[in-house]
């Protein structure tokens, strides 16, 4: 019996010792590379694509592995900063005040489109319909992205609570592309989703920027035939995020390289077909106190969110 318990017991500790070696391989190697999350925005397998040009610029510019994932929610990435699943990730503006509340994550850097560091929300419906403005949502069913959304959902909510309206049905779509899609189709009466002033193209042409663009390939009349009924108020772009406990070192590290590979012009059409985004700044959480304040207006609490 003695010699059976020394055996379990030498095995015990040599499964300590392995476990000890994993855990402490060093943040950044093969062993254990950055968790970069991409949070869905449009097609995953847009985002995969071209994130995977991003992955292998990183792992050129800055002496640490990475791996890429995409999760399925802004709640999901959120929760994979609380348990380390998660090192750094571009996420919604409003997904970046549930992670820096939890679990302190960082913003580093603000996505710029078109030069703007602020964006939008718009209410939509079709161009030839009864819905002309924000009040004739009264009593319809309106489609929004997701509840931890702040383009497509909580901008929209404080306007609506702004001017009392009620709408008779809440959608989820997930995705901003599918809130136009849904409208597009007649499956609701109105959606919400980003937006983003029109730029001009090389020949000065206007193209439209906010969230029909995404659909265009899918419905090409997108612009004439679903209408923007109303804007919301400004808030900060989306940011990147770090995990707090990150070496400042790595981050920085991080930080310039992400800024370096969007000024190439393959990092320009990556960020661009992902989140539309054209620039990158450095950004601090400073920059998103206007963000808590509207929330504050609102009566919007970020714990309740997480449990929708």
């Amino acid at each position: 019996m003695k010699n059976f318990l020394s055996v379990i017991a030498t095995i015990m500790v040599g499964l300590s010792i392995v476990g000890c070696t994993k855990n402490k391989a060093e943040l950044g190697t093969a062993e254990n590379p950055i968790k970069l999350h991409f949070v869905p925005s449009v097609d995953a397998k847009v985002i995969e694509d071209n994130s995977k040009k991003f992955k292998e610029y990183l792992e050129q510019a800055t002496p640490y592995k990475y791996e890429v994932t995409i999760p399925q929610s802004y709640v999901a990435v959120v929760e994979a900063f609380g348990t380390k699943r998660a090192d750094v990730s571009a996420i919604n503006t409003f997904g970046y005040i549930l992670a820096n509340s939890k679990y302190g994550a960082e913003a580093k850097i603000t996505v710029l489109r078109h030069g703007a560091a602020t964006y939008q929300s718009m209410f939509v419906a079709k161009a030839d319909g009864p819905i002309k403005k924000l009040e004739d949502l009264a009593g319809k069913k309106v489609a929004f992205v997701d509840p931890s959304s702040a383009s497509g959902y909580i901008l929209p909510k404080k306007s609506l609570n702004d001017k009392k309206v009620e709408v008779k049905e809440t959608v989820f779509a997930q995705k901003h592309d599918n809130v136009i899609s849904m409208v597009y189709q007649g499956q609701v009466d109105a959606g919400a989703a980003f937006y983003s002033p029109p730029s001009k193209n090389a020949s000065g042409t206007e193209e439209i920027e906010d969230a029909r663009r995404l659909v265009k390939t899918q419905y090409p009349d997108v612009e004439k035939k679903i209408a923007i009924i109303d804007l919301s108020q400004h808030i900060p772009n989306d940011p990147i995020i770090f995990r707090k406990d990150m070496p400042e070192d790595m981050k920085n590290k991080i930080v310039d390289a992400f800024i370096a590979f969007v000024s190439t012009e393959d990092g320009k059409a990556a960020f661009k077909a992902i989140y539309g985004v054209t620039e990158l700044k450095k950004a601090t959480d400073a920059d998103y106190d206007s963000v808590r304040e509207m929330l504050k207006t609102v009566g919007v609490n970020p714990d309740d969110l997480m449990k929708k």
